[in-house]
């Protein structure tokens, strides 16, 4: 009988561990070799170099990652899809990503108006969505378990920038912005915030998403003699108006978001660049006086074609605490383990190399590191 009943239980045994190993393998997504991950991002049209200025940082961590075994000896694959920074495109992404392609995860989805549109897919779903670029309230208020924030919110960055301008004394402020959900939110953020902070909102103009049709916002604007106009556009209307404003006589400040694509707007606008500033999620990336950006640098100087930009370094910090929530959920990977896992990283159990994480619980918003960088002479960007 007894060995009858370590037979039985040697069979057991193997039953249960079989069954263990079937279920590491059985989430959505993820292989015994593999874990897909999801992203819809501008790589065509006018805001393309946002998208894989972010999606080459991302790589150059993943390659990292995988060329030393992955995460519990999986690698990380992530599948990037063209939305060219329209709603329509960004949301037949998402849907082919999640239920065609099946991803586990969805990481580094880009811009608030094509974030916006793909939303209902993903609560429909229940797939994490880690690091979206995009600081829109709409994504933190009311809270969603779903995602994870790596960079300060807009909120945050238009605080950071009315306090500098109050005190340098620019106080007549105007407000050109792309006329979307992104746009008009961040257009009466500023006209609410600017009255805190005694700064006077004269004026303001619209533009369309990926036009850059300057020349009417520019007139209007230049009638109004603003301190400093303040940008939420990306780069190619940006540096489109900064110009025409210049050649018109225009002697004040432009001010934009981290949004922009900052090394972007400088290749734009070269020389008549000097003095325009630009609010940062993430240090400063050519000067190596943080660990992480020490070790970002490296990382890009033995990766072909990659350069040292601000997004390149979100989507390096980005992959990299993404990782650190899947090595923390642990072989047998679901999705459920990797938000418990994420929302265990804190500065005090989580080395980010200078740039601190704090997850909870209830409070997925990560990070309120905020920076502000002016383009100099040449192109080059002083902090």
């Amino acid at each position: 009988m007894g060995w009858i009943s370590h037979a039985r239980l040697r069979v057991c045994l193997g039953m249960v561990i079989a069954l263990l190993a079937g279920t590491s393998a059985a989430e959505t997504g993820v292989s015994q070799t593999e874990v897909l991950l999801g992203q819809s991002a501008p790589f065509s049209g006018p805001s393309a170099e946002v998208g894989r200025d972010f999606l080459v940082g991302a790589q150059t961590y993943f390659s990292q990652l995988n060329a030393h075994g992955g995460v519990h000896g999986r690698r990380v694959r992530l599948l990037s899809l063209d939305d060219r920074y329209e709603p329509e495109h960004a949301l037949a992404n998402i849907q082919q990503l999640v239920w065609r392609d099946k991803v586990f995860a969805l990481f580094g989805v880009s811009g608030t108006p094509t974030l916006l549109a793909a939303m209902p897919a993903i609560k429909e779903s229940g797939i994490p969505l880690f690091a979206p670029l995009s600081g829109a309230q709409a994504f933190r208020e009311p809270f969603n378990r779903q995602i994870f924030h790596i960079r300060a919110s807009y909120a945050q960055e238009t605080d950071f920038l009315l306090r500098q301008l109050q005190s340098t004394g620019r106080l007549k402020v105007a407000v050109f912005y792309q006329n979307d959900e992104l746009g008009k939110s961040m257009l009466d953020t500023l006209r609410q915030r600017a009255l805190i902070y005694g700064l006077t909102l004269v004026g303001s103009a619209a533009i369309e998403r990926n036009s850059v049709a300057v020349q009417a916002p520019a007139e209007a604007l230049l009638k109004v003699k603003p301190d400093v106009v303040i940008q939420v556009v990306s780069y190619q209307p940006a540096a489109a108006l900064i110009t025409r404003m210049r050649e018109g006589g225009y002697l004040g400040g432009f001010s934009n978001y981290s949004f922009v694509g900052s090394v972007s707007l400088a290749a734009r606008i070269r020389q008549g660049g000097a003095g325009v500033e630009i609010t940062q999620v993430v240090p400063f990336p050519n000067k190596a006086r943080l660990p992480i950006v020490y070790e970002y640098q490296k990382a890009v100087a033995h990766t072909p074609g990659a350069a040292c930009n601000f997004v390149g370094l979100e989507g390096y910090i980005a992959a990299r605490a993404l990782a650190e929530g899947l090595r923390r959920a642990g072989r047998a990977l679901t999705r459920e383990g990797l938000i418990r896992a994420l929302e265990t990283i804190t500065p005090e159990n989580y080395d980010g190399g200078g740039f601190f994480l704090h997850f909870q619980r209830g409070n997925h918003n990560g990070s309120d590191f905020v920076d502000l960088t002016a383009i100099g002479r040449g192109g080059r960007f002083l902090n």
